[in-house]
């Protein structure tokens, strides 16, 4: 018989919490012992997140309430700049996996210029191993602490790492146009994310700003053995979830193509679609897929390649579940092939 793993998830009142509690609740080596949201304890977590109320959960407390000696392995979905403070302060025998963006970047000086702020926690920086799975899959497994990438982060990074890695792009002419959901923009209360503020608009944000440009640099850079920097353009899509990433790149779209299958046939997750076909995000929402497509351009030596994923799933809560896998001898798919949801 299977021995559970216990579970705590602090942050659960956000939406990547919310999304954790709906994945472990189906994960036959999964058991959530504690749900930490300081704002909400003391409630239900049905009073919350009133979808997932037939479910036999505990109430919110504090993390402070929270007695970690018998918890395997702790989800920190706490806003950025928060990991950074609690996570110091957890027991060292404790597998973290975290989702915020706050130890995802090596360099504590790049941290500092695109966050902002120094970095409290920098003994610990290298420590973290970044949570690209298809990647990191060796060193995550022996991990203490897995660091979550960023859903825009990762949708642009599993089309392009392959062919940079292969070298059948040209490494100084790469642009990213990106568009996902509200929901990456987390749960709490934002003017920009009204509905009247997003329904039957389309807007590009951040433009040549965006923080996810760090880990575009840092893992491009590292993968191909020379400074990367692409050009990357965010936009808001009017929708929930999903995130479609179209990469302009230069190559020839055949060896793109064969690059791609190469690298992630026997992956359980990345599905690499016929030639000259683009996904949609509809076609993985709700699921732990990550779909990519390769179309060649009408000019010549010009290749679009799409990459396309559920932002709170594989970009997020899903991704966190395969690598929480991996730290606990468990198989790395379990709990995680969820068909997406169409309609």
């Amino acid at each position: 018989m299977l021995e559970l793993k216990n579970i705590a998830i602090l942050g659960a009142s956000g939406y990547t919490g919310a999304e954790l509690v709906r994945l472990i609740a189906t994960h036959p080596g999964l058991c959530i012992r504690a749900l930490c949201a300081n704002s909400r304890a003391g409630m239900a977590y049905a009073d919350v997140f009133p979808h997932l109320r037939h479910l036999d959960l505990p109430n919110m407390i504090t993390i402070e309430e929270v007695n970690f000696a018998g918890i395997d392995l702790c989800f920190c979905a706490l806003p950025h700049a928060t990991s950074q403070d609690i996570i110091p302060k957890l027991p060292t025998t404790l597998k973290i996996v975290d989702l915020s963006a706050d130890f995802r970047l090596r360099d504590p000086k790049v941290y500092a210029r695109w966050y902002g702020r120094v970095h409290s926690a920098v003994e610990m920086q290298g420590e973290a191993v970044y949570g690209l799975t298809e990647y990191y899959r060796t060193a995550i497994a022996g991990a203490r602490l897995v660091a979550g990438t960023g859903c825009n982060a990762m949708a642009g990074l599993m089309p392009l790492l392959p062919l940079l890695q292969a070298g059948v792009i040209e490494t100084d002419d790469i642009v990213i146009d990106l568009a996902t959901g509200v929901s990456g923009a987390g749960r709490t209360a934002k003017q920009g994310m009204l509905h009247a503020e997003v329904s039957e608009g389309y807007r590009a944000y951040n433009v040549a700003a965006h923080r996810h440009l760090a880990e575009f640099d840092q893992e491009m850079s590292a993968i191909a053995g020379r400074a990367v920097k692409v050009t990357f353009v965010p936009h808001l899509l009017p929708q929930n979830r999903g995130i479609l990433a179209t990469c302009y790149v230069k190559g020839g779209a055949e060896a793109i193509h064969a690059t791609l299958r190469a690298k992630y046939d026997d992956e359980p997750f990345v599905i690499v679609l016929p030639l000259g076909q683009a996904p949609a995000t509809q076609h993985v929402r709700g699921s732990n897929f990550c779909h990519l497509g390769v179309v060649a351009d009408r000019h010549p030596g010009r290749v679009m390649v799409f990459s396309a994923l559920d932002n709170l799933t594989k970009g997020a809560s899903g991704q966190a579940i395969q690598n929480a896998n991996l730290m606990l001898g468990l198989p790395e798919a379990m709990g995680l092939n969820l068909a997406p949801l169409f309609p």
